[in-house]
Parts: structure tokens; C-alpha cells; sequence
């Protein structure tokens, strides 16, 4: 269905009132269709640090998160459509995020509350913590702070309402989900000795190959150290 405006609709025998011109909305199906999605966003319910507890107040009466029709958050990731990833990041907690997002239903959104889950915040490069939860699923939205308040917070999802509104049905880049066949499942990290995405694998497996040295330099290297080229044992 095509945008329409009153002119194309005019009809000389049935005017219609100044006064009324102004209340009359012809849309397209893509702007009534993002617009309800857009209000009925639901949230999953879970939180990982102290932005979690600026999440609970944004929810509750004083700022009244329902006003935009996100008051009912879901426990389940099967009924939620938002992942507000609000906290630290750790490298033994990206595994269920990311699990979870893959139970998520399409449409589905992810919103990177606070400067951990952007970022890595003050823990940035630590041994346990991720740097920023974009390394592992498509974020939509940052809002930064240390932790965000509930003003900074509601600011993002309108920002993410906005964003919804503007997609277009007719374009698979705009609206992915709506593509020819099913998305493919974000690839869970393995956890080790450190995190490792698997998406990363190829990349592991040429540098290895590219710092394997050749049977001559290993020989020659063994050779040096007095040690056996095939066993790398001591040479008697």
C-alpha cells in the first residue's frame, strides 16, 4: 500500500471541512504497522548490576514506564521483543545472554543500558568482563552513563521507538526478520580458559597456520636448542 495524501483522496461532490483536514490520517501499512510495535514494546526482565536497579525505578510509579506501553516485563524470553542489557558484562554471562536473545521471538531489540554494557565502562579490559555486549549481538540502542538515570534510560527507548518507525516493510535491510527464510541463530560463545566466538574461528585457525613454522624451521629451530625435530626430545 502506497503513501496516499488528501488531494488523491479529494472528492468535489463530498468536501471535506478545513477544520477537519488536519485530523484525517492516510498512512501507509508499514507506518501503522510500526507504529503499534513500536508502543507495545515488552521488555525481558532480568538485570545485571546497579543500571538493573535504575531499570526498576524507570518501571515503577514515579516515572511510569507504561505511558509507553512497555509496562508489562516479561520473565520469559519467548514473550519479550527488548533485551535491556543493564550492567556489567561478564565473560561467564554473555553465554546466557546470548542463548536467551536466541529464544527471543522477531522482531526483537537490544538495548545497551550504562557504560558496561557499551563499552566495558571502568572494568574495560578486565580478565573476566566483556567489552561491550556489541561483540556478541546487534545493539540498537546505547545509553550511556555510569549508571543511566531513569530520564537517560527513557530517552533511549523513545530513541528505539523512533527507530522502529522509520522502518519500512518493503526493505529486508531496513527489517530483516521480514527477509525471504529464518534468520540464523547468533553462534553462543564457548567459554574456556577465556570467551571465544565461535564466529571468530576461521580468523584462529590462519593465524595459526600463519605462525606454524615449516618443517625446516622447526628442524633448524631443534636443531639449535638441541632438541629432537620429531619428538622435541634431548638429543643423547
Amino acid at each position: 500500500m502506497n503513501d496516499l495524501n488528501l488531494k488523491e483522496l479529494h472528492n468535489p461532490d463530498i468536501p471535506v471541512p478545513e477544520e477537519m483536514q488536519s485530523n484525517v490520517a492516510i498512512t501507509s501499512l508499514s507506518s501503522l504497522y510500526n507504529w503499534s510495535r513500536a508502543h507495545s514494546v515488552w521488555p525481558m526482565l532480568f538485570g545485571l548490576a546497579c543500571c538493573a536497579i535504575e531499570m526498576i525505578a524507570t518501571a515503577a510509579s514515579r516515572y511510569d514506564l507504561a505511558r509507553f506501553g512497555m509496562e508489562v516485563m516479561r520473565a520469559s524470553p519467548r514473550q519479550a521483543d527488548l533485551m535491556i542489557v543493564s550492567g556489567t558484562v561478564t565473560k561467564k554471562m554473555v553465554v546466557p545472554i546470548v542463548r536467551l536473545y536466541n529464544q527471543m521471538p522477531e522482531p526483537k531489540y537490544v538495548l545497551a543500558m550504562g557504560a558496561c554494557a557499551s563499552g566495558g565502562g571502568p572494568f574495560k579490559e578486565g580478565y573476566n568482563v566483556v567489552s561491550g555486549i556489541d561483540k556478541y549481538l546487534p545493539v540498537d540502542v546505547y545509553v550511556p552513563g555510569c549508571p543511566p538515570t531513569p530520564q537517560a534510560l527513557l530517552y533511549g527507548i523513545i530513541s528505539l521507538h523512533k527507530k522502529i518507525e522509520k522502518q519500512n516493510l518493503a526493505v529486508s535491510a531496513s527489517v530483516p526478520w521480514y527477509g525471504a527464510g529464518p534468520n540464523e541463530a547468533v553462534p553462543v560463545p564457548v567459554l574456556g580458559p577465556d570467551i571465544i566466538d565461535p564466529r571468530h574461528a576461521e580468523l584462529f585457525r590462519r593465524e595459526a597456520m600463519k605462525n606454524r613454522p615449516t618443517p625446516l624451521v622447526a628442524e633448524a629451530v631443534a636443531e639449535a636448542t638441541g632438541q629432537s625435530a620429531e619428538a622435541g626430545g634431548h638429543k643423547e
